[in-house]
């Protein structure tokens, strides 16, 4: 199954290169698979703040493997129904992770994130985490 990759996923494989770091190794064998997916507003978050520009444009280029899934009007949409629903029941989020959580539906992909958040949405919304194998 496609897995949509969230920033804090990358942002911690592309920062630590100890060999004891299961994330980034669980991200090398998904992207050897060809399962990995990611949208536009994650590669921002992965490329926002980087002061050197050769940093960027090395990680830009190797980003650029890694198409952008088409966002729709409806993911949008889908994003503020879940906002709404979530806040029903006392839980906040991020306007980009409940857009996460609407393209992750609509595409049928499991979400690969580390933000603890996703399994408060998860037991709401109609979304599926990726586990470590």
């Amino acid at each position: 199954m496609q897995v949509l990759i969230d920033t804090c996923v990358w942002s911690q494989a592309l920062r630590r290169t100890d060999d004891n770091n299961d994330h980034a190794h669980e991200l090398r064998d998904i992207i050897s698979d060809n399962r990995a997916c990611i949208i536009g507003p994650i590669r921002q978050e992965i490329l926002s703040g980087i002061r050197v520009k050769q940093q960027f444009q090395f990680l830009r280029e190797h980003l650029s493997a890694f198409p952008d899934l088409l966002i729709k009007t409806i993911d949008y949409e889908s994003a503020a129904e879940f906002s709404n629903l979530l806040r029903s029941k006392g839980i906040q989020g991020s306007a980009v992770d409940f857009l996460i959580c609407a393209v992750a539906y609509r595409y049928s992909l499991l979400i690969y994130t580390l933000d603890d958040d996703f399994k408060h949405y998860s037991k709401h919304l109609p979304i599926k985490l990726h586990t470590l194998c």
